[in-house]
C-alpha cells in the first residue's frame, strides 16, 4: 500500500535572474539560477512590462533577485510505503 503525502510548503526561495530566451510562442521567459524559469510579458492592458521588449530593458534585470514559485511549492505525490 502507498500514502501519497505532499511536503510543507517552503516559503521564500529567493532566485536570481541570469538570462532570458524566448518560447515558442515568442514570449519572453526568464532563466533562473535555481535551474527554473518565469514567463515575463508585456501584454498591456493586463500585463505592462516594456522593459522585457528590449535588450537593454532585459539587460537591467539579470542578476535581479525574485522568489521562485516552483522552489516554492510543495512537492507533490511523493510516495512513502
Amino acid at each position: 500500500m502507498f500514502i501519497f503525502v505532499t511536503k510543507k510548503m517552503r516559503t521564500e526561495m529567493k532566485t536570481k535572474i541570469t538570462d532570458f530566451h524566448q518560447d515558442e510562442y515568442e514570449h519572453w521567459v526568464a532563466d533562473l539560477s535555481c535551474g527554473h524559469s518565469r514567463h515575463f510579458r508585456h501584454d498591456p492592458p493586463w500585463q505592462h512590462r516594456e522593459w522585457v521588449t528590449s535588450p537593454r530593458g532585459r539587460k537591467t534585470y539579470i542578476g535581479f533577485e525574485l522568489d521562485c514559485k516552483v522552489c516554492e511549492s510543495p512537492d507533490v505525490g511523493e510516495k512513502i510505503g
